[in-house]
């Protein structure tokens, strides 16, 4: 019997695919598994796979469902992002994250001239520092860390 080491997954870039791969490791499952799971069957059943994570292809709406469904994860962790929503810049804060987990970000924003998009920031940076917090100081994992994070939902403001 072989003794198998879990390492921890690492995300090199913030691409799409990088993030599938990201969770799909962090889950324990093989492309295979996955593939399964999506309903993909043939000698290539892995290619599908292979493309999403190397960012050859992108999953449309429907497999994007479904993908996030058997990962377990929040579909907006695994989706392209759109820089214009304040959501999408959320996720992407939080996924930054596994890059540089010792960035300290600070939000500074004013308390005149509020909007609703500084309201969801304000209340994601509380959230965010709670949860940090907790994994600082040890009272959590690091796997219930990014749990949080992999089905984080914005709060609108």
């Amino acid at each position: 019997m072989r003794n198998l080491i879990y390492l921890r997954p690492k995300l090199y870039d913030l691409s799409q695919g990088t993030r599938i791969k990201f969770v799909r490791v962090f889950r324990h499952l093989t492309q295979d598994n996955v593939s399964d799971d999506l309903g993909i069957t043939g000698e290539n059943k892995r290619r599908a796979m292979t493309r999403y994570e190397k960012g050859n292809r992108s999953p449309k709406k429907d497999r994007l469902l479904e993908l996030a469904n058997i990962i377990n994860v929040n579909v907006n962790c695994i989706r392209e992002y759109d820089f214009t929503k304040t959501e999408d810049i959320i996720y992407f804060l939080l996924w930054l994250e596994e890059i540089y987990p010792r960035m300290n970000i600070d939000f500074c924003i004013s308390k005149y001239f509020r909007d609703s998009r500084d309201n969801m920031l304000i209340k994601f940076k509380e959230e965010w520092e709670y949860m940090r917090n907790l994994r600082e100081t040890r009272e959590i994992s690091y796997e219930k860390y990014v749990e949080w994070k992999l089905n984080y939902e914005v709060k609108e403001g």
